[in-house]
């Protein structure tokens, strides 16, 4: 039952928290068919029902629809629509019915895009149910969809290593709870994460172990911790002096999506760049952090190891 999102673990109905998803614009399209004899189809050409304007009530209703869609299917979220049109293309026996819907949103409109459809097939029926008893609406269906996950799902996995850096974690007083979430996060998404190390605060091996890593084609390198504002908080400047160049809309992303949730973020230091070939990013290293740091950067950061690459953008 787990496969299922709108299940908990014992099997009941839930809403998915969708709370801590980064807003993206997103866009779906679906299609559906109505079929019916070729005089009502030459009826609603003509505007000779006695109802009206069919296409033009049925367009007004699948918008209506996708509009309402949270308030007929349980489970879904309101969602802010910035976008919602539909078209017909008139056949000999049957009307084929397309949506579009937009929103930026953190969660998609796939939902909205099949309703829209659903309405205006339905509506025509209402409209022409006096005059042919024949008809069917079938085959409705999502064509497309864009936004979210789905965006930057690219095959490639990088191979990641995580170093944490703490002065409490490295004698053995602490536990180290930041790298094991940033260790399970990536290998939950496929990445291999070989490469793990705990270094106190300030370390002078914090450089020599990137660069070994980086022989070694950990192609990604995440360090938690040693950001923060304490005179042994030197990870940012020690990892900066290394960098062949910055990644500066890594570190907007993370720090808008941080101080989207909570006002503290805007204390937090981190920073990212290119170290011979290979990403290293400097995440705080409070679990929070790290949590978010996953949302942001999993799967899009994949990307950018294709475009560093060469082979897409």
């Amino acid at each position: 039952m787990s496969d299922f999102t709108h299940l908990d673990k014992t099997g009941n109905v839930k809403m998915v928290d969708v709370t801590d998803k980064v807003p993206t614009a997103r866009m779906a399209k679906a299609e559906g068919k109505i079929t019916m004899r070729s005089d009502t189809i030459l009826a609603i050409q003509d505007d000779a029902l006695p109802k009206g304007n069919v296409l033009t009530t049925a367009k007004i209703a699948g918008i209506q629809s996708a509009k309402k869609t949270a308030e007929l299917i349980p489970m879904c979220h309101q969602l802010n629509l910035s976008y919602v049109d539909i078209e017909f293309d008139m056949g000999e026996k049957e009307i084929l019915i397309r949506s579009i819907v937009k929103t930026k949103e953190a969660t998609g409109v796939e939902m909205e895009a099949l309703s829209a459809v659903s309405g205006a097939a339905l509506t025509i029926y209402d409209m022409c149910k006096a005059v042919d008893k024949s008809m069917t609406i079938g085959d409705i269906r999502l064509t497309h969809k864009v936004g979210g996950k789905s965006d930057h799902s690219v095959e490639y996995r990088p191979n990641v290593g995580v170093i944490t850096l703490s002065d409490s974690i490295s004698s053995g007083k602490g536990e180290d709870k930041s790298g094991p979430i940033i260790i399970n996060g990536f290998k939950n998404a496929g990445c291999e994460v070989n490469h793990q190390k705990v270094l106190e605060d300030g370390s002078d091996k914090l450089v020599l172990t990137i660069q070994n890593w980086v022989n070694d084609g950990v192609e990604l390198i995440i360090t938690t911790g040693g950001t923060g504002l304490g005179p042994r908080d030197l990870t940012i400047l020690t990892v900066e002096e290394i960098f062949d160049s910055k990644l500066p809309g890594i570190e907007q992303a993370l720090h808008t999506y941080g101080r989207g949730k909570v006002k503290t973020a805007m204390l937090s230091r981190l920073t990212a760049g290119v170290v011979g070939g290979s990403i290293v990013i400097c995440l705080p290293g409070s679990t929070g952090a790290v949590k978010d740091a996953l949302m942001v950067l999993i799967p899009t950061i994949f990307h950018s190891f294709h475009m560093m690459k060469g082979e897409k953008h």
